[in-house]
């Protein structure tokens, strides 16, 4: 059984969870632990000989240390690129909490020192008409850790994700900071200054901007022990 398991949520949608999720994984690895990663639900899916894949599923694939068939990394397929519902709807699927949840707790039961669990855009993405995708980590009851990139408007954004995350009874076990674009932000110690002082959970790194990102290498600019002291 997963010994850790985290629900990895952005302030927005391209914050850049999947290389952060991997990032972890891989400084995971790097201590020596068992990890699985997994995206319940992708959109943006394209075919392939194996059926729909997705490239952010498969890198957590590829960063993980265990084995698993790629429909438990990442049970949901859904072609189009636009917001899980919507590519649901028009698909003619249902997106539910509890059938997420299911899925998340399967995993959970594999033999691993830390899962971590991708959601998708922020905390109120709508799985469908009445439910968001926060639901999934309420019912888990897992910690949450924030990815907040690094540009104008990120402070309000933090600290308005992890209110709405404290608010719905969960802890925001860390927060990672990502440079999502090349040129770096007008005042940015500033802003990382305030956000260390403000969030209220410890900075796990940030990560500096790559045209390639590889997860292994970025991994030297995260330090995990927090995750895991207790």
């Amino acid at each position: 059984m997963a010994r850790k398991s985290f629900f990895i949520t952005g302030t927005d949608t391209e914050v850049g969870k999947t290389i952060v999720s991997a990032t972890i994984l891989e400084a995971a690895k790097a201590m020596g632990k068992r990890t699985i990663g997994m995206k319940p639900v992708a959109s943006g899916c394209e075919q392939t000989p194996e059926g729909l894949r997705n490239e952010d599923a498969l890198m957590l694939q590829a960063a993980m240390t265990e084995s698993l068939p790629y429909d438990r990394i990442n049970p949901v397929t859904l072609e189009p690129a636009i917001a899980p519902h919507v590519a649901a709807e028009q698909a003619g699927r249902q997106l539910t909490a509890q059938r997420l949840v299911g899925f998340c707790r399967g995993l959970q039961m594999q033999p691993a020192d830390l899962l971590l669990i991708e959601g998708a855009g922020g905390w109120r993405v709508p799985l469908n008409d009445r439910e968001t995708y926060s639901a999934v980590a309420q019912e888990l009851g897992v910690g949450v850790i924030l990815v907040v990139p690094l540009r104008l408007g990120c402070i309000n954004h933090a600290l308005l994700s992890a209110e709405a995350i404290r608010s719905d009874g969960l802890t925001l076990a860390g927060w990672v900071a990502n440079r999502p674009e090349q040129e770096t932000m007008s005042c940015e110690q500033e802003t990382l200054n305030y956000l260390l002082s403000h969030l209220g959970a410890p900075c796990l790194g940030v990560l500096p901007w790559h045209q390639d990102p590889n997860p292994e290498v970025l991994a030297d600019f995260l330090k995990l022990d927090a995750l895991f002291e207790n």
